[in-house]
C-alpha cells in the first residue's frame, strides 16, 4: 500500500486537465491606484513572458504597497516574424496583471548576448545607452532582471547590459537590484517571497496571453511546482543549510543588493524570508 499514491495522482490530473483550461480569456486583473509619484519598479525582461515568470515580487509591490511597476521590453525575440505578435502579446499580459510597458526600440533590441558584448562594442554601447536613457528617465526604486548564471544567452546579456548602463549613470545615482532566475539556478540567493494562491493564478493568467509560446510549449503549466520547489531550496539557499523550511506553498527566489557609489553592495549578510503577512516595501528602506 503507497499512501502517496493518490498525492501523485491528484498532480497528474490536474497537470493533464490544464491543458483543456482556455488560453487569454482573463479580464484585466484588480489594479490599486498608484500615486504619481509612487516609487518604481522596472521590470527588464530578456523576453516578452518572463515579466509573469519571475514577477512575483513586482506584483506584491504593486498590490500592497501601490508601487508603480513597469515591465522593460528588452527584446521581443528573436524571430522577427513573430515580433510583432510577441509585443501585442505582452501588452495583454502586461494589461491583464496591471503592469506598465516601457519599449526600448521598435522590435526591441538585437543581439544583447554576452558575444555580442565581447566582439560588437559599438552595437553594445548603442543598447546600453538605450538602458541607461529609461533608468535615468524613470529613476527606479528598484529594477529586476537576470542574475548573471541564468542560461540563456539573452537572459545572460540582459544582466549585463543592465550592469553596464548602471555603471554609466552619475555616481549619485542610486537604487536596489533584484536578480531573478529561471533557465538557469542562482547559486547564491538572498531572499525567498512567499506567494498565495490568488498571487500564483494571476500570474499564470496573466502569463497565458503569450499564446504563441505557449502553444508551443504549456510552459505556464508547471509554472505552480517550479515555485513549489522554489520553497526547497530556498529554505536552504536562503535559510541557511540544515535550517526549517518555513511554511509557504509558493514562493520566487531572488537576490537583492543595491547600487550605491556606482558599484553593487549587499544590504544585510545572510538571507531573508519575505512571507505574505510582512509588507514588501519594508524591504527597500
Amino acid at each position: 500500500m503507497n499512501s502517496y499514491r493518490h498525492f501523485i495522482s491528484e498532480y497528474a490530473r490536474f497537470a493533464k486537465e490544464g491543458k483543456t483550461y482556455p488560453l487569454a480569456e482573463s479580464a484585466p486583473l484588480p489594479r490599486p491606484d498608484t500615486a504619481t509619484d509612487a516609487p518604481k519598479v522596472l521590470v527588464f525582461s530578456p523576453h516578452p513572458d518572463d515579466e509573469a515568470i519571475i514577477g512575483g515580487l513586482a506584483l506584491r509591490l504593486l498590490r500592497e504597497a501601490r508601487w508603480n511597476v513597469i515591465n522593460v521590453a528588452v527584446t521581443q525575440g528573436s524571430k522577427k516574424e513573430r515580433q510583432a505578435g510577441r509585443l501585442q502579446e505582452l501588452k495583454n499580459c502586461c494589461e491583464c496583471i496591471g503592469f506598465g510597458v516601457q519599449l526600448t526600440a521598435p522590435g526591441g533590441l538585437e543581439r544583447i548576448h554576452p558575444k555580442t558584448r565581447a566582439q560588437e562594442p559599438a552595437h553594445w554601447s548603442k543598447s546600453v545607452g538605450v538602458i541607461a536613457d529609461i533608468l535615468a528617465k524613470h529613476q527606479p526604486r528598484a529594477v529586476l532582471f537576470p542574475h548573471e548564471l541564468d542560461w540563456n544567452s539573452t537572459h545572460v546579456g540582459t544582466h549585463f547590459l543592465v550592469l553596464d548602463a548602471l555603471k554609466g549613470l552619475p555616481a549619485g545615482f542610486s537604487c536596489y537590484t533584484v536578480e531573478t532566475e529561471f533557465w538557469g539556478q542562482n547559486p547564491s540567493p538572498n531572499l525567498m517571497v512567499e506567494l498565495n494562491v490568488e498571487h500564483v493564478a494571476d500570474l499564470v493568467a496573466a502569463l497565458t496571453f503569450h499564446i504563441g509560446e505557449l502553444r508551443r510549449n504549456p510552459y505556464h503549466l508547471s509554472l505552480p511546482a517550479w515555485m513549489i520547489d522554489n520553497v526547497r531550496r530556498g529554505a536552504e539557499l536562503v535559510g541557511g543549510q540544515g535550517g526549517a523550511a518555513p511554511d509557504f506553498t509558493f514562493a520566487t527566489l531572488y537576490r537583492l543588493r543595491r547600487w550605491l557609489g556606482g558599484r553593487l553592495e549587499n544590504i544585510y549578510d545572510g538571507g531573508r524570508y519575505l512571507s505574505c503577512a510582512d509588507k514588501p516595501e519594508d524591504l527597500f528602506v
